[in-house]
C-alpha cells in the first residue's frame, strides 16, 4: 500500500555507478547570460531600504509584523553551483494571528536581485514549489528555473513557509522511524494490513504532538497565505506577483482568496482543485498517476526491447506482479540493512513519472527490479522524500506534509467509512490503487485544529489569474487546473500539452512566453490556450 504522494517541485542529481540520475527535474529554465549584467545591477539591498515596507496593515494589532525592516546578509553557499549573490534574512510572524501579542515565528527568507536596472524592475516575485512542506528558499536559488525574463526584472524571493525548511520546522518522527513508516507494506485486504495502516497513523499523531505541540495547530495554508501578505509588504511591494507549482496553486489561491486587491499577477501552475474532498482528491491523484504510467509504458514499448512486455497491458502486469511479490519478499539492495519494499517500490516507481526526462531511469529500475535487486527504485524512493546517502532527512518534507495537509483537511474516515470505496481505487488505478482507501483515515490521530474557518475559495476581486494544467501530470490531473480556473472569478486556463508534473520551464516555448509576458509586462494569455 501506498501511504501518500507529494507533489512539489525540487531538482536532486545523485550518481549511480557510471549514470547521473537527475531525479524530479521538475521545471527548469535557459539561464544562458544570466551572469552577464550581474556587475551592473543595484545593490537590492540598497534598493529595498529606499522603498522601504509599504506599512499598510489589515489591523493595529499587525501593524509592527507589516513594519519591520528586513536585516539582509549574504546567503551565497546556499547556491548548489557556486553562483551566487544571494541575500538571506528572517521575517517574523505571529504565530497564531488572532493573538498577534503572543508568540512569534522567524520565517527563513532567500532573495537573488533582479539582473536588470534599477528603474526597469517590476518588483518582487515570490515563489513556492509545493508539497505542502518544500521549503522555498531552494528553488528560489535554483537561477535556472527561470527564464532571462523574470531574472531580468524580479527580485526571485523564497521563503520556507512556517513549519518547514528552516523556518521552526515541525517534527513528528525520528529518521529510523521515519524509515520504517516510508517503507511500511501491508496487504489492505487484511486485518493485519489494516492495523499496520492505523497502528502508522496513530504514531504521527502522537508524535507530532509530542515533538512540535506549539506547532501543529499553526502551520495551515491560510496562515502561510497570510505570512505573504507580511512578506510583501515588507519587501515595499504594493501589490504581489506570485509563481506557484503544484501545492504552491493552492497556497496562490487561498491568498487571492483572502487578498484580491493585492493579487495583481499570480501565476498558478501544476494546479489543484479547491474543491475536492479527501475521497475525490485521492482518487484524482491516484488515477493521475495511473494515467502517467500508462503514457510512460506506451513510450517504452515505442522504443523497442521494453523490460516489461511488448504492449502497454502486457507491461501492468508485469508491475503489477512485481510490486504484488514485495509484499512478500522486498528485495535486496547494495545497502545490508535496507530492502525495497512494495511501498517503497511503489513511490520510486511514481517519482520518475514527475518528469518524462527520468523515464529512462525508470526503466532501468523495473529492469534491475525484475532482475532480483532494488537499488534504483530505492534510490528514487529516497530523493522523493529527500532522504540523503548518509541515511538522514535533509528536510522535514514528509512530516510537514502530513501535517500540513491534515490541519488543512482533517477529514478522516474509519476503516470501516473507507472500504467502501476500496473499489474505487482499484477501478481508478489498477496499479496504484490497492489499498489506497487506507489513507482516508490518515488524518484520525493529527491533534491540530485550525482556529479559523478557511473560508470558500474564489479569489473574488482578484486580478486575472493565470492557471495552468498538462494533460499527463501525474500529481496534479489537468482536470484538476480546469476545475481551479473554474473555481477563481477571474482564473484564465493555459493548457500543456504533454507528460510530467507542471509546465512551466518543461522546455515548451509557448509555455515560458506566456508566464513571462504574463509576469513581466501584466499581458494575460487568452484563456484557453493550448501549448503542446
Amino acid at each position: 500500500m501506498v501511504w501518500l504522494v507529494v507533489g512539489l517541485v525540487v531538482a536532486l542529481v545523485v550518481t549511480v555507478g557510471a549514470a547521473a540520475v537527475t531525479a524530479f527535474v521538475l521545471i527548469g529554465g535557459d539561464d544562458d547570460g544570466a551572469d552577464a549584467s550581474r556587475e551592473d545591477r543595484t545593490a537590492p539591498a540598497e534598493r529595498d531600504d529606499e522603498r522601504g515596507p509599504t506599512g499598510e496593515s489589515p489591523s493595529p494589532e499587525l501593524e509592527p509584523f507589516y513594519t519591520q525592516s528586513l536585516s539582509w546578509e549574504s546567503c551565497d553557499e546556499t547556491a548548489e553551483d557556486g553562483r551566487g549573490d544571494f541575500e538571506c534574512t528572517w521575517l517574523e510572524v505571529p504565530l497564531d494571528y488572532d493573538e498577534p501579542d503572543g508568540d512569534t515565528l522567524d520565517l527563513r527568507v532567500l532573495r537573488r536581485a533582479a539582473d536588470g536596472p534599477a528603474d526597469e524592475r517590476v518588483g518582487s516575485l515570490l515563489v513556492n514549489p509545493g508539497g505542502p512542506g518544500s521549503g522555498g528558499t531552494e528553488l528560489a536559488a535554483r537561477e535556472d528555473a527561470y527564464g532571462d525574463a523574470l531574472l531580468e526584472s524580479f527580485d526571485i524571493v523564497g521563503w520556507d513557509p512556517r513549519g518547514t525548511g528552516q523556518s521552526s520546522p515541525i517534527d513528528c518522527l525520528s529518521d529510523a522511524d521515519l524509515d520504517d513508516y516510508l517503507a511500511a507494506s501491508g496487504d489492505p485486504n487484511t486485518p493485519e494490513g489494516v492495523a499496520l495502516a492505523e497502528e502508522w497513523q496513530q504514531r504521527l499523531g502522537e508524535g507530532c504532538e509530542e515533538l512540535s505541540p506549539d506547532l501543529v495547530g499553526h502551520i495551515s495554508t491560510v496562515e502561510t497565505a497570510k505570512d505573504m501578505d507580511v512578506l510583501r509588504a515588507v519587501l515595499g511591494d504594493e501589490e504581489m506577483h506570485y509563481l506557484g507549482f503544484s501545492y504552491g496553486t493552492t497556497l496562490g489561491a487561498v491568498y487571492a482568496t483572502y487578498f484580491p486587491e493585492r493579487s495583481e499577477r499570480l501565476v498558478l501552475d501544476g494546479a489543484t482543485d479547491p474543491e475536492l474532498d479527501r475521497v475525490e482528491g485521492s482518487l484524482s491523484q491516484t488515477a493521475g498517476f495511473e494515467l502517467a504510467f500508462r503514457n510512460y509504458l506506451q513510450a517504452c514499448v515505442d522504443d523497442g526491447d521494453c523490460p516489461v512486455g511488448d504492449s502497454v497491458d502486457e507491461g501492468l502486469q508485469t508491475v503489477q506482479g512485481l510490486l504484488d511479490s514485495l509484499l512478500e519478499e522486498p528485495l535486496p539492495t547494495s545497502d545490508p540493512d535496507r530492502v525495497l519494499t512494495q511501498a517503497l517500490g511503489t513511490t520510486g516507481i511514481q517519482a520518475a513519472l514527475y518528469n518524462e526526462q527520468n523515464w529512462p531511469f525508470l526503466t532501468d529500475g523495473l529492469e534491475e527490479a525484475l532482475g532480483g535487486q532494488g537499488d534504483t527504485l530505492l534510490l528514487l524512493a529516497d530523493f522523493y522524500a529527500d532522504r540523503d546517502v548518509s541515511g538522514g532527512y535533509a528536510s522535514n518534507l514528509m512530516e510537514a506534509f502530513y501535517a500540513i495537509s491534515c490541519l488543512d483537511d482533517p477529514t478522516s474516515l474509519s476503516p470501516e467509512e473507507a472500504a467502501q470505496y476500496a473499489d474505487d481505487f482499484d477501478e481508478a488505478a489498477p496499479t496504484f490503487g490497492d489499498g489506497g482507501e487506507l489513507g482516508l483515515g490518515w488524518c484520525s490521530a493529527y491533534p491540530g485544529r485550525q482556529a479559523e474557518e478557511p473560508r470558500e475559495v474564489t479569489g473574488a476581486g482578484a486580478a486575472p489569474i493565470v492557471v495552468i494544467g498538462t494533460t499527463g501530470d501525474p500529481a496534479t490531473p489537468y482536470e484538476e487546473a480546469v476545475a481551479m480556473a473554474e473555481t477563481l472569478e477571474s482564473g484564465v486556463l493555459v493548457t500543456r500539452e504533454g507528460e510530467g508534473h507542471t509546465a512551466y520551464g518543461s522546455g515548451n516555448d509557448c509555455i515560458d512566453e506566456a508566464v513571462e509576458a504574463f509576469l513581466v509586462e501584466g499581458v494575460v494569455p487568452e484563456d484557453g490556450l493550448t501549448c503542446s
